[in-house]
């Protein structure tokens, strides 16, 4: 799976960055404005989520273009600290930053695809995908 696009995150403007560049090539591969705003929320959460406890990272898009469907797939990469309990942060409501709580959970529920790999001391790799309907 090659990238596409990727936006480094190192600092707090950079979660905008990835935020427009995924909503553009939402709007662009064919999204509705409803499904390009799910998108552009994931993106927020998942950038801001490496700038708080990574400190940096990356986010990816590609493009998936197969002859049964076309959607964005998103790769958030850190090398931070990593998450000792998935199950816990997948739990609605958990939060460590004092947030809104949506965190990972509602990225999940905002793609149609989630994957999450941590291994602590080692970071975080989460892949998640929507398709257009």
């Amino acid at each position: 799976m090659e990238p596409q696009s990727c936006v480094n995150i190192h600092k707090e403007w950079d979660i905008v960055g990835a935020r427009q560049l995924g909503r553009e090539m939402a709007k662009n591969l064919g999204f509705g404005t409803v499904d390009q705003a799910r998108i552009a929320t994931a993106v927020s959460e998942l950038a801001r989520n490496i700038y708080l406890y990574a400190e940096q990272g990356q986010v990816c898009f590609e493009i998936i273009d197969s002859i049964e469907r076309r959607g964005l797939c998103m790769m958030a990469i850190d090398s931070g600290p990593g998450i000792a309990d998935i199950g816990q942060v997948m739990q609605d409501g958990f939060t460590t930053s004092g947030g809104l709580g949506a965190g990972l959970p509602g990225v999940k529920r905002l793609m149609d695809e989630f994957d999450i790999r941590s291994e602590v001391g080692e970071g975080t790799k989460i892949i998640a995908t929507k398709w257009i309907r």
